[in-house]
């Protein structure tokens, strides 16, 4: 379900941070667009997906997603999700020492509880000094937040970039690196050379890489491991389970279980 995304209606204006929340119906998909603060967005439930010109990426439930001003990005809600947006200025960005690219973040229970608490802070009134300290502790908190693996880069070489969104369309450790080389039209020496060097990583390792994202959106929307194993082409459930624990530093079973235990806010 396409949907016109609003605006953030304090892009302009201050505090330096302001926090929303917004509930979407799974299927809504939000097209490509900018905004004018950075947006830090939070999936308390659901899980979303996004995509930009440089890469993909995938945000859990509990999860966070920060996308700088000005980037254009496409996002796409994997469950009905809520979201909490906080949206950043430029002098609260910095001083979150967030990154000019865009990143997932982890979200600590404290987070959690200051985006709750400056839900309740309306941005057309004067600033108090207890809510001033409240978005201030939330700019810090955020400073303090892992970045977590859950991206992949895309190429801009043309014949890269269609072959690498044909594979998105439909991922699997079955495509070999003969198989994307003649989507690409190269020859197998020359698309592994060009793939690196537009990626930064090899097709293997990228091919894993986008793998380990959708069935990280497709276990957060509610499919099984076996389910997401045999679709994705691992040779069983338990070659899959080993792969997502080397990479996210946990079996699918206990990284869902620490999503769905933690609380919405």
């Amino acid at each position: 379900m396409n949907s016109k995304l609003p605006l953030d209606p304090y892009q302009h204006g201050s505090p330096e941070a302001v926090v929303s929340l917004r509930e979407y119906p799974s299927g809504t998909v939000f097209a490509r667009h900018t905004h004018n603060r950075g947006q830090f967005a939070y999936a308390a439930t659901g899980a979303m997906k996004m995509f930009t010109d440089l890469g993909n990426w995938v945000v859990p439930p509990q999860r966070a997603l920060w996308v700088p001003a000005g980037v254009p990005h496409e996002m796409h809600m994997r469950g009905d999700v809520t979201m909490l947006n906080t949206y950043l200025d430029a002098g609260a960005a910095n001083r979150a020492g967030l990154p000019e690219h865009c990143q997932v973040f982890g979200v600590s229970p404290l987070l959690r509880h200051l985006f709750e608490a400056a839900l309740a802070i309306d941005p057309s009134e004067a600033v108090t000094l207890r809510n001033q300290c409240v978005l201030t502790l939330l700019v810090d908190e955020i400073s303090a937040m892992p970045q977590l693996p859950l991206s992949a880069p895309l190429p801009s070489e043309p014949r890269l970039a269609r072959s690498c969104q044909r594979f998105l369309d439909a991922p699997t450790q079955k495509i070999s690196i003969s198989e994307m080389a003649n989507w690409s039209s190269m020859s197998r020496r020359t698309f592994t050379r060009n793939f690196r060097e537009e990626t930064g990583m090899s097709f293997v390792s990228w091919r894993q890489q986008v793998c380990l994202l959708e069935a990280t959106s497709r276990l957060s929307n509610g499919s099984s491991i076996t389910e997401v194993a045999i679709d994705l082409g691992y040779s069983s459930p338990s070659a899959f389970t080993s792969v997502f624990r080397r990479n996210l530093g946990d079996s699918p079973g206990r990284y869902l279980a620490k999503s769905k235990g933690a609380s919405m806010f």
